[in-house]
């Protein structure tokens, strides 16, 4: 996520929500945000929903998401919420949604669900030189 410009923009317990302003590397051939971009922020903003209502210490992976593009998303950023909708003390399910925003104006632009694994005991990785 630092790497794509992404932040945090809320966190509440199972749900958060993440904003990606717009970058001309984001976008794809016809200028939209690319979907790469869209669906990695959609995966982490469940992600990190799911992992609000982890115990301290362990860690999430996805194992499965779907991701529904609705419209092409151009703005000046996206804003992809995550939310718990089944919290198991496996498996978690989150709802994904992304909007494009453009001053006032928002746009749904992809919807989807995702299932993710709570990792117990895993503290998680730093990559090298960090």
């Amino acid at each position: 996520m630092r790497h794509l410009g992404a932040e945090i923009a809320a966190i509440r317990p199972a749900e958060v929500t993440l904003r990606l302003p717009f970058r001309p590397e984001l976008t794809q051939q016809m200028g939209y945000f690319h979907a790469g971009a869209t669906t990695a922020l959609a995966d982490s903003a469940g992600g990190y929903a799911a992992l609000t209502l982890f115990p301290q210490g362990d860690d999430v992976l996805t194992t499965e998401f779907k991701l529904n593009l609705l419209n092409p998303a151009q703005g000046d950023w996206l804003e992809a919420i995550g939310r718990v909708v089944k919290a198991g003390r496996t498996l978690t399910v989150c709802q994904l949604d992304v909007h494009a925003v453009h001053g006032s104006a928002r746009t749904h632009v992809a919807t989807g669900l995702q299932t993710l694994i709570c990792v117990r005991g895993r503290a998680p990785v730093t990559p090298p030189g960090r």
